[in-house]
């Protein structure tokens, strides 16, 4: 989950589109590559008082993934966590040899045990991006619907396109997810219908509406799939994860 501006529904999406993916009997696994550690607080680990987190995994050769990987509350939904200490790896990974395959490398040993990883990436395009971005096969990209989140795709566009050239020719961009809609404006959907004349079939079907119940699952730490089961933004994460799957 990649996008440079903050606040468009990275860490959301992570948490919910994992758990969806957890209801259609996949194994997944959620690595929060943030300082902040929103994605470890939104699933009720509270981030700050952690021994160990992705930071020592990637500083530490005695300490492994799964060294540090937890539970959460959705069984089959698996989490490495990530606080404010994860901020000095981007200074001390530019002296290391193969800086940008740290991440790839830390994940090996793990990837068999998992139908599905995804990697919650911090609103930058620094060293740590740059890492997750040679991790992965696949970028899907949160977008808000509004004028000024298209003008930064450009340059996220750019920067998956040199790691593509330089790093990772396997990677490719999974989809763009429309996220905060609000059909009742139409900029809205204008903005919408700019992003899918722009980029056309990458564009998932599925669009996340804006809705109150996204803070409250915060607060209670865990996914909308168990918080509200059956509220509208449960049912376009489980949407969405159909549209992953059959994307492969």
């Amino acid at each position: 989950m990649c996008n440079q501006k903050g606040g468009v529904g990275k860490t959301t999406s992570t948490i919910n589109l994992g758990a969806a993916l957890v209801e259609y009997g996949r194994k997944v696994l959620l690595l929060d590559f943030d300082p902040q550690g929103a994605l470890s607080v939104g699933l009720g680990v509270p981030a700050h008082d952690l021994d160990h987190s992705i930071y020592n995994v990637l500083m530490d050769r005695d300490i492994g993934i799964a060294d540090v990987r937890l539970k959460t509350k959705v069984d089959g939904l698996d989490l490495i966590p990530s606080n404010i200490d994860l901020a000095a790896a981007e200074v001390q990974l530019v002296s290391e040899v193969a800086r940008e395959q740290a991440l790839k490398r830390a994940l090996r040993p793990v990837m068999d045990e998992y139908d599905y990883v995804f990697i919650d990436c911090q609103p930058s395009l620094g060293l740590l991006t740059v890492n997750a971005l040679t991790a992965a096969q696949g970028v899907i990209i949160p977008l808000e619907c509004e004028y000024f989140s298209l003008r930064g795709v450009a340059l996220l566009v750019d920067t998956i396109d040199k790691v593509t050239e330089r790093l990772n020719p396997d990677l490719s961009i999974t989809g763009i997810l429309a996220t905060m809609y609000d059909a009742r404006t139409l900029h809205a959907k204008e903005v919408f219908t700019r992003v899918v004349e722009a980029f056309g079939d990458t564009v998932f079907q599925t669009v996340i509406a804006r809705t109150v119940r996204f803070p409250e699952t915060t607060v209670a730490g865990e996914p909308i799939t168990s918080w509200a089961p059956h509220s509208q933004g449960a049912n376009a994460y489980r949407n969405l994860a159909k549209e992953v799957v059959a994307a492969g």
